[in-house]
């Protein structure tokens, strides 16, 4: 993957916590880019993750796992010591594939929730009731009230029916779908 950053370009390091250890993230192309020695650091518990990673992407290219080389870039970062290096990272996506990828004991509990969180998107493809349902039950935990929910249950249900409208219309360009969305907006304060 070619990122379109400049060599020696420096990116925004934001640190997420997990387990304890700092994982370093940045924006890149509008989505969240995860270094992946840190991750391999958190999850293997390793003391050379470099190699640790340098060994794995190796196994998996031999696996024939070209793709995910592909989907990998190397963002300037910021290190511990201050100093900006050239560092792998990957996007969501394909940072659980990597963790997949890891054989380790501490990155079970990750997989198995990622494996949790598939068979229940396989289920809502089977049965879209259980997506809402699930949407209600996170909106509830997040504190929502049932009256808000409610609110943007229906405001997502009208916005879907709108949508499939504007396709049988050949509303096609983002553009138009921009202005069509634009002019639709709520007024602030609004359920959006």
């Amino acid at each position: 993957m070619k990122n379109n950053l400049k060599k020696g370009t420096s990116v925004e390091t934001n640190i997420a916590v997990f387990r304890g250890k700092g994982i370093r993230k940045s924006i890149h192309n509008n989505e969240w880019w995860f270094s992946i020695i840190d991750v391999v650091e958190v999850l293997t518990g390793t003391e050379r993750p470099r190699k640790y990673w340098n060994d794995l992407k190796k196994k998996l290219s031999e696996e024939g796992y070209d793709e995910l080389s592909e989907k990998i870039g190397q963002l300037n970062m910021q290190s511990a010591d201050g100093k900006y290096y050239d560092t792998d990272c990957a996007n969501t996506e394909t940072m659980f594939r990597v963790i997949q990828s890891i054989p380790s004991p501490k990155a079970e509990p990750f997989k198995r929730w990622l494996a949790k969180v598939g068979y229940e998107r396989v289920q809502e493809i089977e049965d879209p009731e259980l997506g809402t349902k699930r949407t209600r039950a996170l909106y509830k935990v997040k504190g929502y009230s049932d009256d808000w929910i409610e609110k943007r249950m229906r405001g997502i249900a009208i916005r879907e029916e709108l949508t499939d409208e504007w396709k049988k219309r050949n509303v096609t360009r983002e553009q138009e779908y921009a202005i069509l969305t634009a002019e639709c907006r709520p007024p602030r304060g609004g359920v959006d």
